[in-house]
């Protein structure tokens, strides 16, 4: 049974020698994600709820200044999704895969353009978009059914980051199996964060870049924890993941 103590005191000596490397990883990594995101869509919302409670009482030139920026931020947001599809998938891979092998002292930054390789990219396109369009199609449906499957997805990133070629179908119902029973346990670990992050917000925002590096290194933690059960549990090997089964423990 992992404890979040115990996953992030593993974390801290990961980092202990490599804070830096990891930052700069974890910033890409916050980039790939478009972590702006949800501002750009609330300001579409904003434009959109102006438009519908002014439609009849703004004069013509103010309604078209809003039109315009309804359409500049709609730009934007496709322009950051198309971003996101074709180099943000990729570098979050190569980012997970640093946080990966840094458990090793392996610390090689390239591992961000490993995964543009012929071979490589396609797999990792298809099976991340895949992804994101389950989660949105739950979301859709209810709210709660998205975040469940959000947290059913989560491991998805970090099985591709070892095997690019698993596959999409393969690599979402393998960190389905990884989650099972553990969702709330994965949701309690990201409420455990919550106060460093309103420090990092308190500090101008910028706080927030300082504390990422050591998320994402103990949730790599947590990924090999959940991998070592699925591996005793018969539901995946370590040859479909790439590892030498050279008694690996966690």
């Amino acid at each position: 049974m992992w404890t979040r103590e115990l996953i992030k005191k593993k974390a801290k000596l990961v980092l202990k020698n490599n804070y830096w490397k990891a930052f700069l990883i974890s910033l890409v990594i916050s980039i790939a994600n478009l972590s702006n995101m949800n501002s750009v869509e609330k300001n579409i919302r904003r434009v959109e709820e102006n438009l519908g409670i002014y439609e009849f009482s703004i004069p013509g030139t103010a309604l078209n200044w809003i039109l315009k920026m309804a359409v500049f931020f709609a730009s934007i947001t496709l322009i950051l999704l198309i971003l996101r599809i074709f180099i943000g998938y990729t570098l979050e891979i190569g980012g997970r895969k640093f946080f990966l092998e840094s458990r090793e002292n392996n610390t090689y930054m390239g591992y961000l353009g490993e995964y543009f390789k012929e071979g490589r990219y396609f797999g990792v396109l298809k099976s991340m978009l895949l992804r994101d369009v389950f989660i949105i199609l739950w979301t859709l449906l209810l709210i709660i059914p998205g975040i469940i499957k959000s947290y059913a997805y989560r491991m998805v990133p970090y099985i591709l980051a070892e095997n690019p070629s698993i596959g999409c179908n393969r690599a979402i119902e393998l960190s389905n199996e990884m989650t099972k029973g553990e969702k709330w346990n994965i949701f309690v670990f990201d409420l455990s964060f919550i106060g460093w992050y309103l420090l990092g917000v308190i500090a101008f925002g910028l706080g927030v870049m300082f504390v990422n590096p050591y998320f994402n290194a103990t949730e790599a933690e947590l990924y090999v924890v959940l991998r070592q059960k699925a591996i005793e549990n018969g539901k995946t090997t370590y040859e479909e993941l790439n590892l030498v089964n050279d008694g690996l423990e966690v």
